[in-house]
């Protein structure tokens, strides 16, 4: 965190509080606004009241949202997460950043990478806060008071496990930061530390009698335990190589929600259709462990650079910028049959209705319908709300049944429990998967990634495990190049070793000198 970081989050951390509570969920605000006048407030005498805890942590969910921000013109700052996997190119090209992700030339000055870093640091920032500050609360329950500070563990871990697969060693700061700090202008810290950190967070998030669902969006204990799950399993991988000891306790800690999920159908499940992974009825719900929030009278699902470029798919009529759409040859690699790959009942649609709800036609080309939304956008014969409420996911059920399937068979081998959970994601794409005994470790390792590329796709994932595996699935061979000199089709250009990691963004390294040196190939 920079000068500028800090400043930001001191100067607008009472506004912050304050706005986060509505931008969040409805929690009670009585006492809160009889307290002081908003102006008045700062970090030191806000955290008096429970209210106000809850206040400030729904100011830590606010910020997730930066995920939606803008990165220009046409473009968000997601993309920094598709752009990269060659998995998507674009219609548009008008956006130079994304161009250079696309092109994989991108440096510390590109938007997008500015945009993570600030945006991950100042979730970082306030969960401090609230970290810091909610302890000494009296009066005040404490079961509401340890279920604020866990989920606000849970959102620092969140935070800190993007920044330091995208950058590798960066500034571990735990405790709310002043221009008096001490290490206002810090030092990267080595990534073990960082996943020490993370571990410890999410062990905190885990023990602070979270639900196991949550309708309201707020922080789940399932998706704790997955997460959990997914840090051990990235830990197993590169670059730390923990190895098997990390591949059992990522098995481990998936199958208790599986084993939930078993005995609790009704609760923790896979959708038994694709079009609920996209519906707001079903936001939060069975398979949706955790989403990012959205409505639209506040911030609208920022997904729609996933329209097609000036093809009539809404209300709007002609618009859309395709500035992220599906490559051809990634498309064509599902499998034949693969409901996943079908128009409109899958993760792609090619043809839709004109204006959204009027006659159909069609598009030319696939086109990525997993963050559509036909309440809010039309759908045959029913025009559109125009208010896209509609929540963009972070984990799924299906993940954690893939984490357990590939820790496991990690630990010894593709045993039943492993298979079975492949399967149940095979099963709702309406796919045959061949029986346990044709498989090796190697092929059931490989069938594995292939369904984490094909089921997690267009969901920030998957270019997490390109780093992680230092694999990249390859769409012609239906099979997996190392890392290191695999084409991206999007762009045609090889993947090279300093891609593995992300350049610091300039504008940090320039505020605070401590941040040297750049990673390696990037510019000084």
């Amino acid at each position: 965190m920079t000068v500028i970081m800090n400043y930001k989050v001191i100067k607008k951390v009472s506004k912050a509080m304050m706005v986060g509570a509505m931008l969040m969920s409805p929690f009670g605000c009585s006492d809160f606004l009889n307290e002081q006048a908003p102006s008045n407030l700062t970090p030191d005498n806000f955290y008096t009241i429970p209210d106000h805890a809850e206040a400030a942590l729904a100011s830590v969910y606010a910020d997730l949202r930066f995920y939606g921000g803008g990165a220009g013109i046409f473009s968000s700052n997601w993309q920094l997460l598709e752009a990269l996997t060659g998995t998507s190119t674009t219609e548009t090209a008008q956006n130079s950043d994304l161009n250079n992700l696309y092109s994989l030339v991108h440096d510390g000055f590109t938007a997008h990478v500015v945009n993570y870093w600030n945006g991950l640091f100042k979730v970082i920032s306030q969960a401090n806060q609230v970290i810091d500050r909610v302890p000494p609360i009296n009066p005040m329950p404490e079961a509401q008071k340890k279920k604020i500070l866990g989920e606000a563990r849970y959102l620092r871990a969140q935070a800190y496990f993007t920044a330091v697969q995208l950058w590798g060693d960066i500034p571990l700061i735990t405790k709310p930061q002043t221009a008096g700090s001490e290490d206002f202008l810090p030092k990267r810290a080595n990534k073990e530390e960082v996943y020490k950190l993370i571990v410890d967070d999410l062990l905190a998030a885990e023990a602070a009698g979270l639900p196991w669902m949550d309708v309201s969006g707020r922080v789940t204990l399932a998706a704790a335990k997955t997460l959990l799950a997914k840090v051990y399993l990235t830990m197993a991988g590169f670059p730390l190589n923990k190895g098997a000891s990390h591949y059992k306790l990522a098995a481990d800690k998936a199958f208790e929600v599986i084993t939930y999920a078993n005995a609790n159908p009704g609760v923790i499940n896979l959708f038994t259709n694709y079009e609920d992974l996209h519906r707001e009825a079903t936001e939060n719900r069975v398979e949706h462990l955790f989403m990012l929030q959205y409505h639209a009278t506040v911030a609208g699902n920022p997904m729609d650079n996933y329209f097609p470029n000036f093809k009539p798919v809404t209300f709007n009529g002609p618009g859309g910028t395709g500035s992220s759409v599906p490559t051809l040859t990634f498309y064509n690699s599902y499998e034949k049959g693969d409901l996943r790959a079908k128009n409109q009942e899958g993760f792609f649609y090619t043809s839709y209705f004109t204006n959204g709800s009027g006659a159909p036609f069609e598009l030319g080309a696939p086109y990525v319908f997993k963050h559509f939304n036909r309440l809010a956008l039309g759908t045959a014969g029913a025009p559109g709300t125009r208010q896209n409420h509609l929540n963009v996911p972070v984990i799924r059920y299906a993940e954690t049944l893939l984490i357990y399937a590939e820790a496991q068979n990690e630990v010894g081998g593709p045993t039943a429990d492993a298979y079975a959970a492949l399967k149940r994601i095979r099963d709702r794409a309406q796919l045959t998967t061949p029986a346990l005994g044709t498989f090796s470790q190697t092929t059931f390792r490989e069938a594995v990634w292939r369904e984490r590329w094909h089921e997690l796709a267009y969901e920030g994932i998957t270019w997490f495990d390109m780093v992680r595996l230092r694999k990249v699935y390859n769409e012609k061979t239906n099979g997996f190049d190392n890392f290191v000199g695999h084409i991206n089709l999007s762009s045609n250009q090889p993947l090279q070793e300093k891609h593995l990691l992300l350049p610091l963004p300039k504008p940090e390294m320039l505020n605070n000198p401590n941040l040297t040196p750049q990673n390696p190939g990037y510019p000084n």
